[in-house]
């Protein structure tokens, strides 16, 4: 019996440690001053899963207790008839009225076997016999729990408006899943490649863009507003050298090209920076700065059959487009 009550302490001990871990693993990292410290009721029904299963294990550790309790009165009985009222007391088996007995005859409020005659249904099979008992009070009191905590449940939601209701929770739930959205999406700015890129079109990403390609030297081929120079050609105009859609313009930045003095830079620039090195110069397209370098390449033309390229082709030095002459001057391309 020791052991039994050493077990059961220890369980609990470790039910209660457990309990303790779950609570700060559980509650919610908030910006400071975002929202209140969360209160009885809003820890409860947050984990209200929790609550259940620590009643739950109350009823069956008493349960099991009683029936614990159960046995022995049983053996005693048995003993009782066996060797009498003095064999009990050799044993130290007599009733000590004890506190455990006293919790078990409440808990059970079972009828004494002498007046089992006075809630006898008059069913019996196979030496069973069917008795009116009335509900155990243990069960009783978790099923009267329940009734109190659905009126303080009802009061603290629907009636004083103190908890959150289900369109608040909601609206929490998705600010939440947006912040959580933004902070996955964050980690996987430089996962993009030539294959999955996509133009960036918001202003701060524009900007950012701006400022990595002064910061890279880009402007030393390719000339303050993008115009082109010497070295490399102009990008403003409607045509590449080896493409103008977002992909063609990332794979070029990457890899380079290097056969025309253009390095790689994908050492250098991480992917998400490339992505928005790309996309502010396709968003110069047009722009007409001063000093254009003349026109290099095929004439890129978005949604154009056949990657958007078509057959006017220029070289370097010609006012306009020529379909005849084809032939390119070796330059950092674009």
């Amino acid at each position: 019996m020791k052991k039994f009550f050493i077990t059961i302490i220890l369980y609990i001990t470790t039910l209660a440690g457990a309990v303790s871990i779950y609570a700060q693993d559980a509650a919610p990292a908030e910006d400071a001053g975002a929202q209140a410290a969360p209160n009885v009721f809003n820890l409860a029904y947050n984990n209200i899963l929790l609550v259940l299963a620590v009643l739950v294990l109350i009823g069956v550790i008493l349960a099991g207790l009683s029936l614990i309790w159960a046995l022995i009165e049983i053996q005693k009985m048995k003993l009782l008839e066996k060797y009498g009222p003095e064999g009990l007391e050799k044993a130290n088996l007599t009733a000590s009225g004890s506190i455990w007995s006293t919790i078990s005859e409440k808990a059970w409020n079972l009828v004494p076997k002498d007046k089992e005659q006075d809630i006898d249904l008059g069913h019996e099979y196979d030496g069973i016999r069917e008795l009116d008992n009335s509900l155990p009070p243990w069960w009783l009191w978790l099923f009267y729990g329940t009734i109190i905590w659905a009126a303080v449940y009802l009061w603290y939601y629907h009636v004083s408006d103190k908890g959150p209701s289900q369109e608040q929770e909601y609206i929490a739930a998705m600010e939440m899943g947006e912040a959580e959205k933004a902070k996955y999406l964050s980690t996987q700015a430089n996962a993009v490649d030539e294959k999955t890129v996509t133009l960036l079109t918001d202003a701060a990403a524009i900007a950012e863009g701006k400022e990595l390609f002064a910061a890279n030297t880009c402007k030393t081929c390719h000339g303050e507003n993008l115009e082109g120079n010497a070295i490399g050609p102009n990008l403003t105009d409607k045509y590449w050298l080896h493409g103008g859609s977002i992909n063609d313009v990332f794979k070029t930045i990457k890899y380079g090209v290097p056969e025309k003095g253009m390095v790689s830079w994908q050492a250098q620039i991480k992917p998400g920076s490339m992505q928005k090195i790309a996309s502010y110069i396709l968003s110069l397209q047009g722009s007409n700065p001063a000093n254009p370098k003349a026109p290099q390449g095929d004439l890129y033309v978005p949604g154009a059959t056949g990657g958007g390229a078509v057959t006017d082709t220029v070289s370097v030095g010609q006012a306009s487009p020529s379909k005849s002459d084809t032939t390119n001057v070796a330059q950092p391309a674009k």
